[in-house]
């Protein structure tokens, strides 16, 4: 009887340390925040279409609106080849959705007084000092350094070394030393290499997506200290609950690891990288905070949950809601917009501090919605937070090269499904 109490006393104990940031976002029905059921029975139809098609292999699909998740389904596969089912936990390549992590870690040392937004980088970055910019008529002294503010708008002229052909692209690749895909070079390295390589523009003229965030990533490790894939963990991570969003994934999580998928647009779908064999698996060289996580869709969701809460989550406050303000709100000035992927421009579309902004309706993307914010992954993993509608979507597949398509295919539908 005393041994039995006091497994009782041990329990309770245990429950009443748990901090209240590891409680799960609430489950509700959605006519409970004020979504209609029998619309969101659209999103089933629409998944599994596509998943019927081959447009994809499977994907899971989580709404929250006020905080409580409205929807979490799962669908089709995780892993074809090991005819393995998709599930609410499968672990994801999230890619570019990265990007808001990093660009949250930075700001949290920025409202600690680490640097300033519009501190030129060679104030805190070694090699960035004297930047030059190139031209079709050669290379020409840069007008001014680019700014914390430019590597978090997309707005400092460095580009991505695989995504064109220019010198600008050629050096970029050259510094990071890519292998397969995958960067060779630490952090610290490829940054100091980074700082010597041209801008494709004047800092601050246009808009550019790029390395610029990996940069960021290496200020975040600068200013604490840290690692930054120990800072993601201690700061962010942990106080959230992110409990499967990682630089790799270890090998007790591998059975919940997604295949990865090519596909050729219509209904053929291609092995690209097996969860089983994946680099993945192990630590990279380089901690990307452009495009290295995996997570979770419950992960990332409350993530973005806390941006939408104004940077707090239960009782762990990462931001103040004047920072949260500033990434949600444009940043891009109005030379530079609309932002654009090459000859791919985005009409009504700038970007804040992390995420991209809708602006303007458009006929691009015509069911977004003003205010909207957002971002994905090359993966073709998508999320979108509406905080008119107090409304979080993210969608997770793993299907390459990227697309719109499950994110456009819902985000009608999701919106329509909205009664009060």
């Amino acid at each position: 009887m005393v041994k039995h109490i006091k497994k009782l006393l041990v329990a309770t104990l245990l429950l009443t340390c748990l901090p209240v940031s590891a409680q799960e976002l609430p489950s509700v029905r959605p006519e409970e925040v004020g979504l209609s059921s029998k619309k969101l029975e659209k999103v089933d139809k629409i998944a599994e279409g596509l998943v019927a098609s081959n447009r994809l292999a499977g994907a899971t699909v989580i709404i929250l609106r006020h905080g409580r998740v409205a929807y979490f389904k799962a669908f089709g596969e995780m892993d074809r080849e090991r005819k393995k089912p998709m599930r609410k936990d499968t672990i994801f390549r999230i890619y570019s959705m990265t990007k808001a992590i990093t660009t949250a870690a930075a700001l949290m040392l920025w409202e600690e007084k680490k640097f300033g937004l519009d501190d030129p980088l060679s104030k805190h970055l070694a090699g960035f000092k004297n930047p030059k910019v190139w031209t079709k008529k050669g290379i020409v002294p840069a007008r001014r350094e680019a700014t914390v503010r430019d590597l978090m708008r997309h707005t400092a002229g460095m580009v991505y070394g695989q995504s064109g052909n220019t010198p600008v692209h050629q050096a970029t690749g050259k510094a990071c030393s890519f292998k397969n895909g995958f960067p060779m070079e630490t952090l610290a390295t490829a940054s100091r290499k980074v700082g010597s390589v041209p801008l494709l523009f004047q800092p601050g003229d246009d808009w550019v997506y790029g390395i610029s965030i990996d940069i960021l990533g290496r200020l975040v490790e600068v200013k604490s200290g840290m690692g930054l894939d120990r800072f993601f963990k201690e700061r962010i991570f942990e106080p959230l609950d992110m409990k499967d969003t990682g630089f790799f994934v270890p090998g007790s999580k591998v059975e919940r690891f997604a295949a990865n998928y090519t596909t050729d647009g219509k209904g053929k779908l291609t092995l690209r990288d097996d969860p089983g064999k994946s680099p993945y698996l192990q630590g990279p060289v380089f901690l990307s905070g452009g495009g290295g996580l995996t997570s979770t869709t419950r992960d990332y969701a409350r993530f973005l949950q806390m941006i939408a809460n104004d940077g707090k989550l239960n009782d762990a406050r990462l931001l103040k809601k004047k920072t949260v303000a500033m990434m949600i709100r444009n940043q891009v000035p109005p030379k530079a917009m609309p932002v654009a992927f090459g000859k791919d421009q985005r009409p009504g579309v700038g970007f804040g501090l992390g995420f991209s902004i809708r602006t303007a309706n458009t006929s691009w993307d015509p069911a977004g919605r003003i205010g909207e914010y957002g971002w994905g992954g090359a993966a073709s993993t998508h999320y979108w937070t509406s905080p008119k509608d107090k409304l979080v979507v993210v969608t997770m597949e793993q299907t390459m090269p990227y697309d719109f398509l499950l994110e456009f295919a819902l985000k009608g539908v999701i919106y329509d499904a909205i009664i009060k």
